[in-house]
């Protein structure tokens, strides 16, 4: 009888958990969608391993985390911009990231910092959990999806379905570029809740994310939004986006695990589509806002999808051998060299 083939993880790293498109249609009687907090990241990562689009993947943070194919070999994807090594049957090799990679019985992968930002999302070839509520999603304060409804942790192995891994690997050979524009936001539900000057105080200074930052909401540092009256209301419904002011005038950004209901009155609510360059801000970086109306997030959010069905699009095989020749030849691969044709030099990355 064969092995069964698994990913063990060895280290979850800061946090990583099983998340996927999340847990729609129970808001209503208190369960948060959770999901990816970067569904971009997601979507391009299963498309490396292979995947459905809303596969489960491992969501991690800032580096750290650590795995390795166990009973046979495994199809791995990393998206973002992370520092990615493999230890193989050759020695230990750097990775690029927005790829995959097969690793081999015993063959392990580390995610050794992120570049920029700090979540990565990391496709398994074949990951399939039990649906909880119609999501594999983990929301570890209600125990639901994921792995018994908890954190990713040592020691921690999931099962694969069959899967080809020796299919060819895959890349995005240009990945998203990161993008440092003020984040953009609605005004409301409750922005008459506030002082004529907080919400244009909101858009016109910066803030500091602070250290209370997770999936379930950012806490944030700056110039204070005053209330008009009571800094309380009657709880009503919130989404992930959402801006709470609770009475000491600094602003809350929820995100996916946040609770559905709350009664601190909500000055704006973040566009979709600037979510996840939001979550992925590390504590200690500094943001600005934009206002923009309800029609033009619209907008904004297909232009986003638009351009994830391309980057999607363009993703392509590797070679047999895993080397991108056409990313290779492309790149500037030796610095300081003078334009043979005069002085009007341009760098070539």
């Amino acid at each position: 009888m064969s092995a069964q083939t698994e990913l063990e993880i060895l280290s979850p790293g800061a946090f990583a958990s099983i998340q996927d498109g999340g847990r729609h249609g129970f808001r209503r009687i208190g369960v948060p969608w959770a999901g990816a907090l970067d569904r971009r990241l997601m979507r391009i990562a299963n498309a490396l391993a292979g995947n459905a689009e809303d596969a489960p993947v491992i969501e991690c943070f800032d580096g750290g985390l650590h795995v390795a194919a166990s009973g046979g070999a495994v199809k791995i994807a990393v998206a973002g911009d992370a520092v990615v090594e493999v230890d193989g049957t050759d020695g230990r090799r750097q990775l690029a990231p927005w790829r995959s990679v097969t690793l081999a019985d015993g063959e392990q992968l580390r995610i050794r910092k992120m570049g920029g930002g700090r979540i990565a999302m990391v496709a398994v070839a074949g990951l399939a959990l039990p649906a909880v509520m119609g999501s594999a999603s983990t929301y570890v304060r209600a125990g639901l999806g994921g792995v018994d409804g908890r954190a990713l942790a040592a020691g921690t192995r999931l099962a694969l379905a069959d899967a080809d891994p020796w299919g060819s690997d895959r890349v995005l050979t240009q990945p998203p570029e990161a993008d440092a524009s003020p984040i953009r936001l609605v005004a409301g539900p409750q922005d008459d809740h506030f002082d004529a000057a907080a919400l244009e105080a909101l858009v016109r200074g910066d803030y500091r994310v602070t250290a209370e930052a997770d999936r379930m909401g950012i806490r944030l540092e700056g110039a204070q939004l005053a209330h008009a009256g009571a800094a309380e209301i009657v709880s009503d419904a919130t989404v992930p986006g959402s801006i709470q002011v609770p009475g000491a005038g600094q602003p809350i950004v929820l995100l996916a695990d946040a609770q559905t209901a709350g009664g601190y009155p909500k000055i704006a609510t973040v566009i979709t589509a600037d979510l996840g360059r939001l979550a992925a801000l590390r504590p200690g970086s500094t943001l600005r806002f934009a206002r923009v109306t309800a029609a033009e997030g619209a907008r904004i959010a297909r232009a986003a999808e638009a351009e994830t069905r391309a980057l999607i699009a363009a993703i392509r095989p590797l070679p047999a051998d895993g080397i991108d020749l056409v990313a290779l030849y492309t790149g500037n691969l030796v610095d300081g060299v003078v334009h043979a044709l005069g002085t009007d030099y341009r760098p070539l990355h």
